[in-house]
């Protein structure tokens, strides 16, 4: 069986270092706004475990359940008691996405740094704002984009630049789910950034900003599929590149079969992956951040890299790198310390939200539209 050399595996300086040393560096003490299942889920966990952090209060309007998860944690029950703590360095920012700019805009205002999570806002106004007073402040902002950190997109990654795939002419990134059942909350009800769309598609689109950078034009169905449903559903999104590659950013909610996360054709092979990244079960699910498993995929999971030429072609499963959304938190760290520069740049959260706009407006109009950011 063939396996990527350690050296291969090192495909990120972002990668975590749990040997990381603090002589003569104090703590960076965090705060975090929401406790729902993205602060509890997917922020406190890796603030907590993530050396050179410390979550020191959490905003968390009902309940003391942060406190007694990580003991030692305040609770906050506003804003302005929690700005109101002078240590707290960096705040993280999980809540209904209408909220982001207002909450940001304020932390910032108060001299925090801070990380927002996906979307970075409802709009490219309210974006464009955010950055500009980050600048003004002199403050670091980043939005949570934990996915580029995905061992099966670490994979992809590898793979295309180490040429297996040769010249990418089709890139395919589907997110699917089960629910047809309407459920009672923030994010399927109407309102600015609410739907399927603007939760999930951030994380695709980002990918394919992140590998092939901005297209020539985009093409977008964004729809409700669910009889019902308040909002929309479902979606596919194509990103059209000078070079003749296609981007195709797919999501359904009323898929029983998944269809494959990732299909990739080249020139010279194709990738297919089916399957999400085994991190955000773990982290639902409440497990301990860490150990020797953290984030690997099992081997039955691993994706299959198919190659050809004029004569022959192979077909063999490709190990899954491994994944770990703590490397986030630890770019933020080592940001905050002058010793890197942001995995997500706020460029990066203007760029998702200039797409997200673009795409909602070639699907009103039922066309594509040019890429003029």
């Amino acid at each position: 069986m063939w396996r990527w050399t350690e050296d291969e595996k090192q495909i990120s300086r972002l990668a975590p270092k749990d040997n990381f040393a603090m002589t003569g560096i104090g703590m960076i003490d965090c705060g975090l706004i929401g406790f729902g299942l993205g602060g509890k889920a997917f922020h406190a966990p890796f603030i907590a475990t993530v050396p050179g952090l410390k979550l020191a209060a959490v905003l968390q309007r009902n309940g003391n359940e942060a406190a007694e998860i990580y003991p030692g944690t305040k609770i906050v029950r506003s804003m302005e008691e929690l700005l109101a703590i002078p240590s707290i360095r960096l705040v993280a920012i999980s809540t209904p996405n209408d909220t982001h700019f207002p909450m940001a805009k304020a932390c910032l205002e108060a001299g925090r740094d801070v990380v927002v999570d996906k979307p970075f806002t409802t709009s490219v106004a309210e974006a464009k704002e955010l950055i500009a007073l980050a600048q003004k402040m002199g403050r670091f902002l980043t939005v949570y984009q934990e996915r580029r950190l995905d061992g099966d997109f670490y994979t992809l990654q590898k793979l295309i630049s180490g040429g297996e795939l040769g010249r990418v002419i089709r890139f395919e990134e589907t997110f699917d789910r089960c629910r047809p059942a309407i459920r009672d909350s923030w994010k399927e009800r109407t309102g600015p950034g609410r739907g399927v769309f603007f939760d999930l598609g951030p994380h695709l689109i980002d990918h394919a900003l992140k590998l092939f950078g901005p297209p020539e034009s985009l093409l977008a169905d964004i729809r409700a599929e669910r009889e019902g449903a308040a909002n929309n559903d479902a979606f596919d999104v194509t990103f059209y590149y000078a070079n003749g590659l296609r981007a195709y950013l797919s999501s359904s909610t009323l898929a029983p079969i998944a269809r494959p996360h990732f299909r990739v054709l080249g020139t010279k092979g194709s990738f297919v992956k089916q399957g999400l990244d085994p991190q955000e079960a773990l982290l639902r699910a409440g497990s301990p951040v860490g150990g020797a498993d953290w984030g690997l995929e099992k081997e039955e999971e691993w994706g299959t890299l198919a190659q050809f030429d004029a004569r022959n072609s192979s077909q063999r499963k490709v190990p899954t790198l491994r994944g770990d959304y703590r490397a986030f938190y630890e770019n933020v760290r080592d940001v905050m310390l002058g010793k890197a520069k942001p995995l997500v740049t706020m460029e990066d959260g203007l760029r998702v939200m200039y797409a997200l706009e673009l795409a909602v407006e070639s699907s009103a109009q039922r066309k594509a539209l040019p890429w003029k950011l």
